[in-house]
């Protein structure tokens, strides 16, 4: 069947809506994109003082993960819903949603990444005269970097896969396109944009495992030497 006939006859698989509505399909990535990566960035921001927190005081610990954790188990429409009253009909609803969503990964991944820096590194660090803040963006965090960048990318996934829920007001990139084609039953828009939100996933997660290849070559010549 010819491309030009396949959106009369509502097909899934369509080249001619791709050729059509390309600028759509442009616009709804560029959205879904800065949104996951508005949230990611600032979720690890937020969630980077939360975890030393943590660490630095014990007490802290068990409400800051309990905190996190609860806020992981709110349905994401429950979520945006309570967060509009706050901020309007905008993207701060998805955005800060999204956040709130990233902390139980990120604070414990953070969490898990300090604790598991030997001891003897530490003492290493502190007998050539490093002070708390220099021990810490010095030695600490590059050993660590397996660990952080770990959370990292499970909350990038998910963030990619959340942010379709957005569409509910209007701020959900491809899952704009995905409600709409699913009230419609526009079969080649619910595919498309589908495939664009698994892609998508698919490419942020192999961005940040090179990244976290480049940051960590120690653990390459480790897996080398075990191998």
């Amino acid at each position: 069947m010819a491309d030009g006939n396949c959106l009369i006859s509502n097909e899934w698989i369509c080249g001619e809506y791709v050729r059509t509505r390309g600028q759509e399909l442009t616009d709804a990535t560029l959205e879904h994109v800065w949104i996951t990566l508005a949230s990611v960035a600032i979720g690890l921001v937020v969630a980077f003082p939360l975890a030393l927190l943590a660490r630095r005081w014990r007490a802290v610990a068990g409400p800051v993960l309990g905190l996190t954790t609860i806020l992981y188990t709110v349905p994401s429409l429950a979520m945006f819903s309570l967060l509009l009253p706050v901020f309007g009909i905008s993207a701060a609803v998805v955005i800060t949603g999204l956040v709130l969503y990233s902390l139980t990964i990120l604070v414990r991944n953070i969490m898990a990444g300090l604790a598991s820096v030997p001891e003897e590194a530490r003492e290493a660090a502190r007998g050539m005269g490093y002070g708390p803040l220099r021990l810490l963006f010095g030695v600490e965090l590059p050993l660590a970097l397996p660990a952080l960048m770990a959370g990292l990318r499970i909350t990038t996934v998910s963030t990619v896969s959340l942010t379709t829920v957005g569409a509910i007001i209007g701020y959900g990139g491809l899952g704009n396109l995905i409600y709409e084609g699913m009230r419609s039953f526009f079969k080649a828009e619910v595919l498309t944009a589908s495939v664009l939100c698994v892609a998508l996933a698919v490419v942020a997660d192999l961005l940040l495992l090179a990244l976290q290849r480049l940051l960590t070559p120690w653990t390459r010549k480790s897996r080398k030497g075990t191998a």
